[in-house]
């Protein structure tokens, strides 16, 4: 009797184990707080068929690679083109105004696709700039979305004035397919900085500055590794610095929040290429944002308040650039050649965020309490580094990579270790909406199959 019983017993332990274990997979798909999200619109990563499998190195000149219809750059007020910038590679879309008055550094502006950079443009004949108000061109410089076999569409909702190759299209509803993502970016700011109202998203880690470099260093375990800045990133007489992860664990996300009203980097070096598609530069509040040195900036930078401006001058940025306020490219107040926007997509998992209502965005907050007791280490007098601007030689009509000089400003980071609270409690908000509805219908018929398995066993192990 005991051998005819044997079969039927084990067969029922299996069934129950394999129904606990689809049951438990079907939690972790439901429970809101298992889930991560992408960047709003999902315009962080790479979008189409023709995405490259990796994106080589910064400065590549080679051939084009692959094709990206995201968003590359997001700009909710004007787009200001001024000093020697050179090119902003990917999908542009400009709420507001668009204006070409450069100082130098040749006659073009290249948009779409660059000489130099990820070599990944938009698919061609696809929109590489939309502008939702008028866009102008200084009398003989060029605007350009051209190179070679490629080229793209610059659509224009209001009034095109200026040389632009191929030549501008009017249409009233040129960024009509972006409707309310300055909104959308703006509330994700707000909730990665502030994951409740007045109350600042809990640090894994901490960050120091040593005046020649700023550390950030993780705790080496968590799939979010956050910071948070409270002061310029410079060295300590306001120069260049380099910037520098540790303790980050391989394919962590990396959410680095700078509080205040103003935030400048002025950096010759770093922060390491290996993070850069992982990694967020979010401003909550800053109405003021100055990039600035000769490095080749890693990582998408998110800008909420949407009466900033954000004015870039360092060498090259390498990342989604999504600014809810307005971007001045280039500089007429400072020296160096070639600024550049190059097109790398953001994979990273961010926190969940309920919907924000934006009116409710802190406006130049700059004194918001903390969940943590932060700890401030101002820049040493250690010698700051010497590092130069890049190597790569301008050209006088196209995309080059010459550095920036940098400018004064003054500040320190802070250090402020703390741990990481999942989604759903005190550091994040559990998800909402449309993105749980394929993980809760997922995990209910993988539970209703665990459940009639289980129930099928039990009546044939009856029956024998």
């Amino acid at each position: 009797m005991p051998a005819t019983r044997s079969r039927p017993v084990a067969l029922r332990a299996a069934v129950t184990a394999a129904a606990v274990f689809v049951a438990g997979a079907a939690y972790m798909l439901a429970v809101p707080g298992a889930l991560a999200a992408p960047l709003p619109g999902d315009i962080g990563p790479c979008a189409g068929l023709d995405c490259p499998d990796e994106y080589p190195d910064d400065n590549n000149n080679g051939g084009v690679i692959g094709y990206d219809d995201s968003v590359n750059v997001f700009v909710g007020g004007y787009f200001h083109v001024r000093g020697t910038a050179a090119e902003s590679e990917g999908r542009n879309v400009v709420l507001g105004d668009f204006d070409q008055a450069k100082s130098g550094g040749g006659a073009a502006y290249n948009v779409g696709i660059a000489g130099v950079g990820s070599r990944v443009p938009p698919p061609d004949g696809s929109d590489y700039l939309a502008v939702g108000g008028d866009l102008s061109v200084a009398s003989g410089q060029r605007l350009l979305a051209e190179e070679g076999s490629h080229s793209g569409v610059v659509r224009v909702a209001g009034t095109a004035t200026g040389e632009v190759n191929p030549d501008a299209v009017t249409d009233a509803a040129a960024v009509d397919p972006y409707d309310g993502l300055r909104d959308d970016l703006s509330a994700a700011s707000h909730c990665y900085a502030y994951p409740r109202d007045g109350v600042r998203r809990t640090t894994t880690g901490t960050v120091q500055n040593l005046g020649y470099e700023t550390v950030f260093t993780g705790d080496g375990t968590s799939s979010l590794q956050v910071f948070a800045v409270d002061a310029d990133l410079v060295s300590g007489t306001g120069g260049q610095q380099a910037l520098r992860f540790a303790g980050i664990p391989a394919g962590a996300t990396i959410l680095v929040n700078l509080y205040g009203d103003a935030r400048t980097l002025n950096v010759n070096s770093g922060p390491e290429v290996q993070y850069r598609s992982r990694l967020l530069w979010n401003f909550p509040d800053a109405a003021e944002v100055n990039l600035r040195g000769t490095t080749q900036f890693q990582g998408s930078v998110l800008a909420g308040e949407q009466s900033s401006t954000t004015e870039v001058t360092m060498s090259g940025t390498n990342g989604r650039m999504l600014l809810t306020g307005n971007l001045v490219h280039g500089s007429s107040s400072q020296g160096g050649s070639g600024q550049e926007l190059h097109a790398y997509p953001f994979d990273g998992d961010l926190p969940e965020c309920e919907d924000d209502n934006p009116s409710t965005v802190p406006v130049n907050s700059t004194d918001v309490p903390t969940t943590d007791d932060a700890t401030t280490d101002g820049p040493t007098t250690e010698e700051p580094s010497t590092d130069g601007p890049t190597t790569d030689e301008p050209t006088t009509d196209g995309p080059t990579t010459g550095g920036t000089s940098e400018g004064p400003s003054t500040g320190t980071a802070t250090s402020e270790p703390a741990t990481l609270v999942t989604s759903g409690g005190p550091g994040g908000l559990a998800g909402t909406g449309a993105r749980l509805a394929l993980p809760l219908g997922v995990g209910a018929a993988l539970a209703a199959v665990g459940a009639i398995v289980a129930f099928a066993a039990s009546r044939r192990t009856a029956e024998e």
